[in-house]
């Protein structure tokens, strides 16, 4: 069997991790957030494409060619979350399955952030584990996509 692809979606403002509010999204910055996600995604047997963008546009274009190559989704939408219609509608014309990611747990921070557009897209989130919320995402991707399989 092939390996499954995914593509992770870092968005806007997550290459200042480490040093971006540590008290809210922890220590780890992004390079060492993407090396974890490489370790698990290899004991998976997953095969991951990792881009981070502060452009909604870029994010939009990415998401729209994973239609062509991906079976997966793992987005971290960042301050695109309560905001782009745009993100949204391009999850939802992959039809692939995805997981949103927070890196903080939204549900107890402003009211605002507690709103998120893109969940609409996905068939999960994960939220409030830091750099672990990443990792509980690709493992429940992973299930999903194994799901499908059978």
């Amino acid at each position: 069997m092939a390996a499954r692809r995914v593509l992770v979606v870092h968005g806007c403002n997550l290459n200042l991790l480490g040093e971006r509010e540590p008290e809210l999204y922890g220590r780890a910055t992004l390079s060492e957030i993407d090396q974890q996600i490489e370790s698990l995604a290899s004991e998976l047997g997953l095969e991951v494409r990792i881009v981070q963008s502060n452009h909604e546009g870029e994010i939009i274009e990415a998401i729209q060619d994973a239609r062509q190559w991906a079976d997966g989704i793992v987005i971290n939408p960042a301050g695109f979350t309560t905001t782009s219609v745009g993100i949204l509608d391009a999850i939802k014309a992959t039809r692939l399955p995805a997981v949103e990611v927070h890196l903080s747990n939204v549900h107890a921070r402003e009211e605002f952030r507690r709103q998120s557009i893109i969940a609409a897209a996905t068939v999960g989130q994960v939220c409030g584990f830091g750099l672990n919320s990443y990792l509980l995402a690709l493992r429940g991707l992973a299930a999903q996509l194994s799901a499908r399989e059978d």
